[in-house]
């Protein structure tokens, strides 16, 4: 009996793994494989957003106008072109933060300059901006350097991105007596709707302002209201084509102009990495 029960058993434990692999699925015996037998595909993880961007512009402008002020009184004339170039970087810190950097130049030949051959206004900038689904919040300090002056601006800006009108919400302040003006703020409400046109995205801003009172050397109240269409042109990945027209109406009590309606138009290559 003993004999028998012995040899019963050793028959028994040969059998188990032919009896497993009649039971259990292929997939618990083929660690590593489906159960077609075929090793399923993983597709690569997504590149890393890059932690520095940024933006050169090369533009070409027939005015300078600052939150509604004419600076160099153009008026309705063309006549006298001026170079714009602006360098601005964004810095990826997690989180939906960006940090910001920045620099704009005024270069002609409009008045001296103790500043440089050519530029007569220098500004540039620091700041944090904040992403969370469709809403943008940004917080900039700057200083602008000109005619022997500094002043120094706190902005911070509100963008919602709908898709549709894109409004948004701007405080621009003033917050250092350096310049004969007072401190204060201007008020923008804004909307930029937009489309594309094959390759070509345009874009149709609308601004609304509001003065304290001799921000621009003249009265509280509304400063100015401007529509324009601009048109952004790719010619290759990172290079891109911008052109602009922008209608002015300012309020002549408010912001001291040489004509209180006027067109600007802009021309630029803007570069982006």
């Amino acid at each position: 009996m003993k004999s028998n029960l012995t040899s019963f058993t050793s028959k028994n434990l040969r059998m188990l793994p032919a009896l497993a692999a009649f039971l259990l699925p292929a997939s618990l015996i083929q660690a590593g494989t489906t159960s077609t037998g075929k090793v399923p595909v993983v597709p690569p993880p997504a590149p890393a957003n890059p932690f520095v961007t940024g933006t050169l512009s090369l533009t070409m402008d027939t005015h300078f106008v600052s939150y509604g002020q004419d600076i160099w009184a153009a008026g309705n004339s063309w006549n006298d072109p001026l170079f714009h170039p602006s360098l601005e970087l964004n810095f990826d810190l997690g989180g939906g933060f960006t940090g910001i950097i920045g620099t704009w130049w005024d270069v002609n030949d409009n008045a001296s300059t103790n500043i440089g051959t050519y530029i007569q206004e220098i500004d540039v900038w620091a700041g944090v901006a904040y992403t969370m689904d469709k809403w943008k919040f940004s917080l900039l300090y700057q200083q602008w350097y000109y005619a022997s002056q500094t002043e120094q601006i706190v902005d911070f800006k509100v963008a919602y991105s709908d898709g549709l009108i894109n409004p948004s919400f701007q405080v621009h302040g003033r917050v250092a007596d350096g310049i004969p003006l007072d401190t204060g703020a201007v008020f923008i409400l804004g909307v930029n709707p937009g489309t594309k046109v094959g390759p070509v995205s345009l874009s149709f801003p609308v601004q609304v302002s509001f003065d304290t009172d001799n921000f621009h050397g003249g009265d509280a109240g509304f400063g100015f209201v401007s529509a324009g269409v601009s048109a952004s042109i790719p010619l290759s990945k990172h290079v891109g084509l911008g052109l602009g027209v922008t209608y002015y109406h300012t309020n002549d009590s408010v912001i001291v102009n040489p004509d209180s309606d006027f067109v600007t138009g802009t021309a630029g290559i803007n570069i982006s990495f």
